[in-house]
């Protein structure tokens, strides 16, 4: 655009023209925009770089900061964690199953109640039960029938009226009849009944055999009671058992077998307690390995006063394995890539080698590596995923940049 010129004197001599002029200039230098002044650029950081299986990072690369260290450990003694259960104590419980057939008419005790020896449970009426009452009171009447014929007879055989054989028939019959009342009087009082009382009343008492608490029952008023039912998977009536005392089943690794021998102790964290830490005792070990699991069972005790520890409650056992071959790091710092266990070794200050290891065992907290570490070497174990993550990008760009020169010498052989 043309620049615009006025003479002097006409801007002097039109002062309205003046103010035009100066409002064009002002606005003129409100459209240009200032310049801002330049910002320094920051050094871009550079990547690690690839050489063989060694991954090296730069002198105060920031990822660095972020990677924790470990050091390997001699596994002289590896503690392993195995699954474990808590079950009722057998030698303290008492499962009942109805002997004779019949009809539920009261019910005595439930859940959470404290019985002691003999203590009636329910009480049943059973037909079959009246039978062996029966038996017990005709045994009695033949018992005592055959020992006042085994009198007359003695007397009659001193008196010369009656043959020898006459009095030791007596005797015979008095000591078939005596072993019979016997026979009855313990079949009844097995199954709760009173051996010296009259009558038939076709009660049968369905009693505690041992001091505990019902932690289960399975019958309802008037049910119908079968005892071929007990075969079929039925549950028992009633449940009795000691709480104070828990078995524990463990599952453990062939490995584990001589750490686990009757004696032996343990100790169990329990999640669903806030982790809570209790000691055991083995008290029996299977003498096969499952072939399907490739576990052996083991049994141990557990003392549990309070009652806070509950029948099928989950728990881990931790044992120490003895004279383990290998080296012991954080489980965290072991990854499992298509079957192949490995760890990321530092062999120097911000350079990492992947190593290919053997894993003889690991838990929760530790892994046993019986092959391909040294004791005294660092693993990552802090971020350990991120810097595995980088190890494999920086593998494939090599792999990539190695195919991309390998096409390229081919073009000149081509062109020939």
């Amino acid at each position: 655009m043309r620049p615009l010129s006025l003479p002097t004197g006409s801007i002097v001599k039109n002062p309205t023209l003046c103010l035009l002029l100066c409002a064009a200039l002002a606005l003129s230098a409100c459209d240009r925009k200032p310049v801002a002044p330049a910002v320094p650029v920051a050094a871009e950081i550079p990547d690690p770089v690839l050489q063989g299986r060694q991954l090296r990072f730069p002198p105060g690369h920031p990822q660095l900061a972020q990677l924790g260290i470990a050091q390997a450990q001699p596994a002289s003694d590896v503690a392993v964690d195995l699954p474990a259960r808590f079950v009722w104590n057998e030698d303290r419980t008492q499962r009942l199953y109805p002997a004779f057939a019949g009809r539920v008419e009261r019910i005595l005790a439930d859940v959470g109640q404290a019985v002691k020896p003999g203590m009636p449970l329910a009480q049943v009426a059973s037909p079959d039960f009246g039978v062996a009452q029966a038996d017990t009171a005709k045994a009695q009447a033949d018992a005592r029938l055959a020992q006042r014929n085994l009198a007359r007879q003695r007397e009659l055989f001193e008196a010369g009226v009656v043959p020898r054989k006459d009095m030791e028939q007596a005797e015979a019959d008095a000591a078939r009849s005596a072993a019979e009342l016997q026979r009855a009087e313990a079949r009844t009082r097995l199954y709760g009944g009173a051996p010296g009382a009259a009558g038939v009343d076709q009660r049968l008492a369905l009693s505690a055999g041992i001091g505990g608490v019902v932690v289960e029952r399975n019958l309802n008023p008037s049910q119908e009671l079968r005892p071929d039912a007990a075969g079929a998977g039925a549950p028992p009536l009633f449940v009795v058992t000691d709480p104070t005392s828990l078995w524990v089943l463990i599952d453990a690794r062939e490995s584990e077998v001589d750490a686990l021998r009757p004696g032996a102790t343990f100790e169990l964290t329990v999640p669903s307690l806030g982790g809570r830490k209790v000691s055991g005792r083995v008290l029996a070990a299977g003498d096969f390995i499952d072939p399907a699991t490739r576990t052996l069972r083991v049994r141990g005790l557990v003392a549990n006063l309070d009652r806070q520890l509950k029948a099928d409650m989950l728990a881990s056992a931790r044992v120490l394995r003895k004279n383990a071959a290998g080296v012991v790091v954080p489980s965290g710092a072991v990854k499992l890539e298509a079957g192949q266990h490995a760890v990321m070794v530092q062999v120097a200050p911000g350079v990492f080698e992947s190593r290919d290891v053997e894993v003889g065992q690991q838990g929760p907290s530790e892994a046993l590596i019986t092959a391909g570490l040294k004791p005294g070497e660092q693993v990552v174990v802090g971020n350990m995923l991120l810097l595995a993550r980088q190890y494999r990008l920086a593998t494939d760009a090599a792999t990539a940049s190695q195919a991309a020169k390998g096409a390229s010498a081919t073009k000149p052989e081509a062109a020939r």
